[in-house]
């Protein structure tokens, strides 16, 4: 929540900012962002589907990896002491990903070690692959948006260079306007990048970080079956 509060506002303070111009007047940012041409189009789009990607998986993961300590600690103890139903009933006190994957395990409990171990894997890495679904997503905007702003403003440049040849007027204004306006592309599509960037690894630890609690306990569950031969 803390993420997306600073990314609202950043996003707010982007849109105030203002640039003075020769005349010594000033473009609000959204007036400069309309001169860096069409390849603002689909950069515009990218940084929407990131946005959208980053709040709407934030939420997902968050709910479908949240797993309090009193359930994890009430869970083992109650597998330890021979209590599968109970266990069963433990884990349906909360909803998630865990609950399920060690839900299957409890179920099967007179099945080898192995077996269950096995179970385990197979099950984590359903619901692993179900929480990571689209992120992949964030990882090839964070590479293609900043390609497609130096696409812009490449292009650009080799507009600004044909218009010399055609005009022969190679005065700085000419040059400089045409090079401030197309690197709006290149700066957009670098913002918009490293938006997608922090999300997708930010998105990513949250997942790492459940891989591990759900790696650590189902090691402790292999060793309360190991315990009961």
């Amino acid at each position: 929540m803390i993420s997306l509060a600073i990314l609202l506002q950043t996003a707010d303070n982007v849109g105030k900012m203002s640039i003075p111009n020769v005349a010594g007047q000033h473009l609000s940012f959204f007036e400069l962002l309309i001169k860096g041409g069409v390849i603002l189009i689909p950069i515009g789009i990218l940084s929407l589907i990131s946005i959208y990607l980053i709040a709407e998986k934030y939420f997902y993961i968050h709910n479908n990896t949240k797993v309090s300590a009193k359930l994890r600690a009430d869970f083992k103890s109650t597998l330890q002491k021979g209590e599968n139903e109970k266990a069963i009933a433990v884990l349906q006190t909360e909803k998630g990903a865990y609950s399920v994957i060690f839900g299957h395990a409890v179920k099967d409990f007179s099945l080898p070690a192995e077996e269950i171990e096995k179970e385990l894997e197979s099950v984590s890495n359903i619901e692993v692959a179900k929480i990571g679904k689209n992120l992949n997503y964030l990882g090839l905007i964070a590479g293609i948006a900043p390609m497609l702003g130096f696409i812009g403003t490449i292009s650009g440049i080799i507009k600004i260079f044909y218009s010399i040849s055609v005009t022969d007027n190679i005065s700085i204004g000419v040059i400089s306007a045409g090079l401030y306006e197309k690197m709006i592309s290149s700066g957009t599509g670098l913002i918009v990048g490293v938006i997608a960037y922090s999300g997708y690894h930010l998105l990513n630890m949250i997942v790492d970080k459940f891989i591990s609690t759900v790696e650590a306990d189902a090691f402790d569950v292999l060793n309360i079956k190991k315990g009961r031969k």
